[in-house]
């Protein structure tokens, strides 16, 4: 039987979340997670990847007139208070799908199940459950994990007009996954790689094809 949004998740009551925000000005406002990866839709990959992992559809975050046409079998949700970026993305996540949820931004076709479900599990001892990384900020936002109590308190940064993506952290208790235990599970660099250009496409695309061949 297919999963669906009615299905009980295999971590509980932790959902889903694939975030499509932003206006991929770099891609020339094409959605990115329609491209092809080794031959699949980037946004297929992450379905794929969070059924497995959490047992249950994903929604979909998604501000583009035809999102609703993406995939017919997801919700798909605009954001509850467009304009302001990552952290509005974030924030519908958390009140629509609603939290616990494991949020994945839909330009990352790398992330793994093994990942969602370690970001799913630190949701028991923690309101939000971010991934250390080799990037320029040292931690992944659009590939983590938010309880419920983030809801207010990205309410209460969004009132304080501060759109960080980490800009809430201070007001909820998180738990960071270390840098070595996200080694364990892949190469950060690869779990955490985002299509940002046609570059990054045809690289991400080459990555995928060398990968599968050395099995």
């Amino acid at each position: 039987m297919r999963p669906d949004s009615g299905t009980a998740g295999r971590h509980g009551s932790v959902r889903g979340a694939i975030l499509a925000g932003g206006g991929a000005t770099r891609f020339g406002g094409k959605p990115k997670g329609l491209e092809l990866v080794g031959g699949e839709r980037i946004l297929d990959r992450l379905v794929r990847v969070m059924v497995s992992a959490l047992g249950e559809l994903p929604l979909l975050v998604a501000n583009a007139p035809d999102a609703v046409d993406w995939r017919a079998d997801l919700r798909t949700v605009a954001d509850i208070r467009p304009g302001l970026g990552a952290l509005g993305g974030i924030y519908t996540a958390v009140i629509q799908a609603p939290a616990p949820v494991v949020c994945v931004a839909w330009d990352m076709p790398f992330v793994s199940e093994s990942l969602i479900e370690m970001l799913a599990d630190g949701l028991d001892r923690n309101d939000a459950v971010l991934p250390q990384s080799t990037g320029r900020r040292g931690l992944e936002p659009l590939c983590a994990a938010y309880g419920p109590a983030c809801g207010e308190a990205i309410s209460a940064s969004l009132a304080a007009d501060d759109l960080r993506a980490i800009g809430f952290h201070d007001r909820v208790k998180v738990g960071i996954l270390p840098l070595d235990q996200v080694r364990s599970l892949d190469d950060p660099e690869l779990l955490f790689f985002n299509v940002n250009t046609a570059d990054d496409l045809a690289r991400a695309d080459e990555l995928w094809r060398q990968r599968a061949s050395s099995r």
